[in-house]
C-alpha cells in the first residue's frame, strides 16, 4: 500500500530533476560554459532533493518544520520558473515546453500526498478491527430490518383476521336485527288491527264484563318472575318514584349502566315494577 503513493512521487521527482538539468544546460549553455550551467542545474536539483530528504526524515520521526517545507517549495517554484522562462524564450515548441513546466511542482504535490497518507495510515490489525465493527453493525441492522418486517407481516395478518371476523359478526347481527324488526313489525300490525281488538273484546268480556285489557308488545330483554306474595306485600311505585330509582341506579357507576344491568340491580334491591313500566321509566330517564 505504501508503494502506491511513494512510487509515483519518486518517478515524478526523477523526471523533474532530469528535465530541469537538461533545460538549464540547453538554455544557459549558450551563454556560459556548460560546466557552470551544469553546476547551476545540479544546485537547483540538489537543493530540491536535500530539502525533500530532510522533510521525509522529519516525517518519519512524526515531526514537521514549516521553514524546511517552505524552503523545499521555493526550490520547486524556482525549477518551475526556469522551465517556464525557457519555454517562453524558445524559438519553437513553446507549448510543449510549457506543458512540462509544472513537473517540479507536481512532484512536490505527490510527496505531500504521500505524507498525508503516512499520517493517516493504519495497521492491518486496526483495519481488520474496523472491518469487523462495520460488519457487525451491518449484521445488526439486517436482523433489525428482518424483525420489523416479520412483526409488520404478523400484525397485518392479525388485523386481517380480526377485520374478517368483525365483518362476519356484523353480517350476523344485521341479519338478526332484520329478522327481529320483521317480527316486531308483524306483532305491531296484529296489535293495532281492528279484528284483533274485537277478538280480544269477545274473549275477555265473557270472563270480566266491561273490561278490555291492553295488549302490550313483548319486551326484548331478560325478565324475572315475581311472586304474587311480593306483588301483594309491596305497594306499586308511582311513575315519579320509579323514575328517581331508575336514574339513581343507572348513574350509580361511571359510565352509566345499561338497561339490563339497571334492571338486574333494580330487582336485586327488592323493588317491584312491571317490565313495561320499568322500560318506560328507563326511556323517560335516558
Amino acid at each position: 500500500m505504501k508503494g502506491k503513493t511513494a512510487l509515483p512521487a519518486v518517478a515524478m521527482t526523477a523526471v523533474s530533476m532530469v528535465l530541469t538539468l537538461a533545460v538549464i544546460l540547453m538554455w544557459l549553455g549558450t551563454a556560459m560554459p556548460w560546466p557552470v550551467a551544469l553546476v547551476v542545474g545540479l544546485g537547483i536539483d540538489g537543493g530540491w532533493l536535500a530539502t525533500l530528504a530532510y522533510e521525509r526524515r522529519l516525517a518519519a520521526q512524526g515531526d514537521h518544520n514549516r521553514a524546511v517545507t517552505a524552503f523545499g517549495w521555493s526550490f520547486g517554484l524556482v525549477a518551475t520558473g526556469v522551465l517556464v522562462a525557457h519555454a517562453l524564450t524558445a524559438d519553437h515548441s513553446t507549448g510543449a515546453w510549457l506543458a512540462v513546466a509544472w513537473l517540479p511542482v507536481a512532484a512536490k504535490a505527490l510527496w505531500l500526498v504521500h505524507g498525508l497518507w503516512e499520517r493517516t495510515a493504519l495497521t492491518p490489525v486496526a483495519l481488520g478491527a474496523i472491518r469487523g465493527i462495520q460488519q457487525e453493525a451491518r449484521d445488526e441492522a439486517a436482523v433489525a430490518r428482518a424483525r420489523l418486517r416479520a412483526e409488520a407481516a404478523t400484525e397485518e395478518t392479525r388485523l386481517t383476521a380480526v377485520t374478517q371476523a368483525g365483518a362476519r359478526v356484523a353480517r350476523v347481527q344485521a341479519k338478526t336485527a332484520a329478522t327481529l324488526a320483521g317480527a316486531w313489525s308483524t306483532l305491531e300490525t296484529v296489535r293495532d288491527g281492528e279484528d284483533t281488538g274485537r277478538a280480544l273484546t269477545s274473549v275477555t268480556s265473557r270472563v270480566t264484563p266491561g273490561v278490555t285489557p291492553a295488549w302490550e308488545l313483548p319486551v326484548w330483554g331478560p325478565t324475572e318472575p315475581v311472586s304474587s306474595l311480593a306483588l301483594e306485600s309491596v305497594p306499586a311505585l308511582s311513575d315519579e318514584v320509579l323514575d328517581v330509582l331508575v336514574d339513581e341506579i343507572r348513574h350509580s357507576e361511571s359510565p352509566a349502566l345499561s338497561y339490563r344491568e339497571m334492571s338486574a340491580r333494580f330487582r336485586a334491591a327488592g323493588h317491584s315494577a312491571s317490565e313495561v313500566r320499568l322500560r318506560a321509566a328507563w326511556k323517560r330517564v335516558a
